[in-house]
């Protein structure tokens, strides 16, 4: 798997590049967000870690660049885990987050979740490939979804958000279970990332002719993919 690491502390970096090498990962390393999206037009990769406080081009503004074209996983890395970072990174296409000081344990557990769910999600059986709804259609194996022949810009993780929904039509998707398919992890206190991402989910699927929500929330239950 070949991750690209962009932060601007090198002895960080140094130190994470070395773990990630020895757990059997490539890792390039990346200290300004510059040379990060030079990187990023040169190659693709499975998993972008990406730091939030750097001088010049922060990890938003790299975030925002590459989520124009480029719709591969990314990691944001926060200082202090406040929540308007992790709530900006997410609405600005972030997969996940995770706040400084952190374990190698935890890097490496959110690394392994992410790369699970995109690597799942693109080993689905041609047979069960096509999922459709009235005007919306995904493909899993394409990593595709297109509302009247217009192909939408989903993340990664919108996607398999988008695909657990069509999936199950008219029924209730519990929260905590929702966040563990879709983000790899236990829903916690004051975790507002699936919201975050349902939200910017509805953001890019064009309305409905009748101008009904295609995605309703239960209020502290969860979500609901309505039919028609």
């Amino acid at each position: 798997m070949d991750l690209l690491l962009i932060d601007d502390d090198k002895e960080l970096t140094e130190l994470l590049g070395e773990l990630l090498e020895l757990e059997g990962f490539s890792c390039e390393v990346c200290n300004d967000g510059l040379s990060g999206l030079a990187k990023l037009a040169e190659k693709r990769y499975d998993l972008v870690l990406l730091d939030v406080m750097m001088p010049g081009k922060n990890g938003f503004e790299v975030l925002k660049e590459l989520r124009k074209d480029n719709q591969q996983p990314v990691l944001m890395l926060t200082a202090k885990g406040d929540e308007i970072d992790r709530v900006l990174g997410l609405e600005l296409g972030a997969d996940d987050y995770l706040a400084k000081p952190f374990s190698e344990r935890e890097l490496l557990a959110r690394i392994r979740a992410i790369l699970r769910r995109t690597q799942s999600s693109q080993a689905t059986d041609l047979k069960q490939d096509l999922i459709c709804h009235q005007d919306l259609s995904l493909s899993v194996a394409k990593q595709q979804v297109h509302c009247d022949e217009q192909e939408l810009d989903l993340t990664s993780t919108e996607l398999l958000l988008l695909q657990h929904l069509l999936e199950q039509p008219g029924k209730l998707l519990e929260k905590d279970s929702l966040n563990q398919k879709v983000l790899g992890k236990r829903l916690q206190a004051f975790d507002r990332s699936l919201d975050m991402h349902i939200s910017n989910l509805r953001k890019k699927i064009p309305a409905r002719k009748d101008q009904l929500p295609r995605i309703k929330t239960v209020r502290g239950k969860g979500y609901m993919w309505l039919e028609w």
